[in-house]
């Protein structure tokens, strides 16, 4: 059976969400050990999360690219996931969703946090034909994110290198059942189509 096009899929629980990003080790490893956010990790800047483990290992090649060696699974309330989706804009027109450019520009100005879909991605990094969510936060979202949200952070990369080499050594059950399950959220986010009646 095939995932709906634009659906939230995530490791969670009844009050959690785990999201996933990657830094560089002097802002990853003691987010890691502290279990929340360092000063140097900036409050004021768009920070993206993303609720899928592969299209993070897309986005930063399995944890080798630079400046993007520490993975991290951030597990945050389901409540300040739920608020980052509410206030959230698409980050691109979309024609029939948007009355007009300058309407989607003002709501864009507004918006704490931005929704964008991306391809979904498979064990060896190939595109998939459904979408998976990443949500940019900025200013409020941003500091709620660091500061309110965030219940752990626990480094993964071991994981990623664990399932890459799997991957590589061509043994995809492995690869596979190291996978961190992702399941269907049951909540919405803005989608770049019209909703359908």
């Amino acid at each position: 059976m095939t995932a709906p096009q634009h659906e939230i899929r995530a490791r969670h629980t009844d009050t959690t969400v785990t999201v996933y990003q990657a830094y560089r080790p002097a802002i990853g490893l003691p987010a890691a050990r502290d279990g929340r956010f360092p000063p140097a990790w900036k409050r004021d800047r768009m920070t993206w999360i993303k609720p899928s483990f592969l299209w993070m290992m897309y986005r930063c090649d399995w944890g080798t690219k630079e400046g993007q060696e520490t993975v991290l699974a951030v597990e945050i309330t389901r409540e300040g996931f739920a608020w980052a989706l509410e206030n959230a804009e698409l980050s691109h027109y979309v024609r029939g969703v948007h009355p007009d450019r300058a309407t989607w520009q003002r709501a864009l100005r507004h918006s704490p946090t931005r929704v964008q879909w991306d391809p979904e991605r498979d064990l060896h990094l190939n595109a998939l034909p459904y979408r998976s969510l990443q949500l940019g936060l900025s200013g409020e979202a941003a500091r709620r994110y660091a500061d309110e949200w965030t219940v752990s952070v626990r480094d993964v990369t071991p994981l990623a290198r664990e399932i890459h080499a799997a991957v590589r050594a061509g043994d995809r059950e492995k690869a596979a059942g190291l996978l961190p399950v992702e399941t269907p959220l049951g909540l919405r986010a803005p989608r770049p189509v019209p909703a359908t009646p």
